[in-house]
């Protein structure tokens, strides 16, 4: 087992961040326990509480992380017209989903504890997410007010969830539907055009 002076704590974090990701990606969720982590980074369980409160913080910290490797996809995104932009946006989110489904669900999964809610930091995070999609948006109709662009943006951004959720839970065939991409395209296109024409708030 190492000892605890051959790491710093930032070095303890991120050791207890990539072990809780790799736990998760290639077994699921439940397997995330602190002394699973502790087992794979040959520490303590205590030594993970000296860099996390509890249970709650690193699961929001690892969901972070896996928000932060989404928004870098979509950061390098060219800048092609809006509804180009938006649809592959929502092409990029889909086969993220589903290449790194374990820990993509986490994030719907988790649930704070009752009574609190998230931390500013983390909300600032998810804002983060939505911020490209909704910007692409905006390009689309510029003389549209800000609540408007973003109840659009996050309307169409649940209807693409919705499909990439059904699909990846073996869902979305029984319902007649097995195309996932040719799905999430036909909604986005069709959406897009109806907002855009008929002045759709």
């Amino acid at each position: 087992m190492a000892r605890r002076s051959q790491h710093t704590l930032p070095e303890i974090k991120a050791m207890v961040l990539q072990a809780a990701e790799t736990l998760v990606a290639e077994e699921g969720s439940k397997a995330l326990t602190m002394r699973n982590v502790a087992f794979e980074i040959g520490y303590t369980v205590g030594s993970i509480y000296m860099v996390f409160e509890n249970m709650n913080d690193l699961v929001l910290h690892l969901n972070a992380r896996t928000l932060d490797a989404l928004i870098e996809q979509f950061d390098g995104l060219p800048s092609d017209g809006p509804a180009e932009a938006i649809e592959a946006i929502a092409g990029i989110y889909l086969h993220f989903a589903s290449r790194h489904f374990n820990c993509w669900n986490l994030i719907f999964e988790h649930r704070q504890p009752a009574g609190e809610a998230f931390p500013d930091w983390y909300r600032e995070k998810i804002d983060q997410a939505f911020s490209r999609f909704e910007a692409e948006f905006k390009r689309l109709a510029e003389d549209r007010p800000d609540d408007q662009v973003r109840q659009a943006a996050r309307a169409l951004w649940g209807g693409v969830h919705g499909i990439c959720m059904l699909s990846l839970t073996g869902k979305f065939a029984v319902a007649g539907a097995d195309d996932m991409e040719a799905g999430v395209k036909l909604l986005v296109r069709h959406f897009l055009g109806s907002w855009r024409s008929r002045g759709m708030p």
